[in-house]
């Protein structure tokens, strides 16, 4: 009897031997992910405690000025300018070539396209700075007659290219994930096939559409090299994307290495990492909100 429960043991440790497996890579994942947020909030928590939350978040950032400033303000407004901007760019792009490619284009050209987005996707990002800084800067600073050509519409125009590939990549994936049963219904009706793809193809995959435009937005956030080399790293709040900008993850990549270890400037780098944390986590949570919702709506 002992003999036959081990052997149950075995076998059943054989075929299930993924489970736990998976469990312990999961918990590792997390506590990991744990750790690091540990660290984060620890490294940003002095800085509260010596300027407060009102002078973290005030107008001026300064460290090396008489008074010295941490004001986190001009950052915040430089990351939200320079990546809607992108996303007004990329977004309505990024669908257009979805929509051509899964809609559209013929088998042969479906294949080229899909290549050209995947070796676009994975250019290093410090190249579109090298493009952004020697042919966009220029040529924007020449339209429009501009001191500089690092401005935040330059790094805009970078982060919507660099977008891009993502977007058309993710909502081309969607679209084609669609069942040909609803465009054929939507023919037989009499719809155009435009009419198809606006009516019936996009709602159908609005879920996979705005995962695409959440993986996009994320690239264009989350960028550093980049925008560090064309948005012109200046501290201030503008309301015009033609004047320079310095945003979250520029500001940390520039100061961090001169930074003294344990000072009040180290702390209140680690403050905006928090920051960018906080609305990176903010907008995937309302992205899943809306996409939650339209899935009521759509009785799915």
């Amino acid at each position: 009897m002992r003999k036959a429960g081990a052997r149950g043991l075995l076998a059943m440790l054989r075929e299930r031997w993924d489970r736990p497996l998976f469990f312990s890579l999961a918990c590792a994942s997390l506590v990991a992910l744990g750790l690091i947020l540990f660290f984060i909030f620890r490294e940003a928590a002095p800085v509260l405690r010596e300027i407060g939350l009102g002078g973290f978040f005030g107008r001026v950032w300064n460290p090396a000025g008489e008074p010295v400033s941490y004001g986190a303000l001009p950052m915040i407004v430089g990351s939200a300018l320079v990546t809607l901007a992108a996303l007004l760019v990329a977004v309505p792009l990024g669908f257009a070539a979805a929509a051509f490619i899964a809609e559209v284009a013929p088998r042969w050209m479906k294949d080229v396209a899909k290549s050209v987005l995947e070796l676009l996707a994975g250019v290093p990002s410090v190249i579109y700075g090298f493009f952004g800084l020697m042919i966009v800067a220029p040529a924007l600073q020449n339209a429009f007659n501009l001191a500089t050509g690092r401005t935040a519409l330059t790094a805009s125009v970078i982060l919507a290219i660099m977008a891009l590939p993502t977007i058309a990549s993710l909502a081309e994936d969607a679209l084609t994930a669609v069942p040909n049963a609803y465009r054929e219904a939507s023919m037989a009706l009499g719809a155009t096939r435009w009419q198809t793809i606006r009516n019936v193809t996009f709602p159908a995959a609005f879920s996979g559409l705005i995962g695409a435009s959440i993986l996009g937005m994320g690239r264009a956030v989350g960028e550093t090299m980049a925008v560090l080399m064309v948005a012109g790293n200046a501290p201030q709040i503008v309301a015009s994307l033609l004047k320079p900008v310095r945003t979250l993850t520029g500001a940390i990549a520039l100061e961090m290495g001169e930074t003294a270890l344990g000072s009040t400037h180290y702390h209140a780098l680690f403050a905006l990492g928090v920051v960018l944390l906080v609305i990176t986590l903010a907008t995937n949570g309302a992205a899943e909100w809306f996409r939650g919702r339209l899935a009521r709506k759509h009785g799915r």
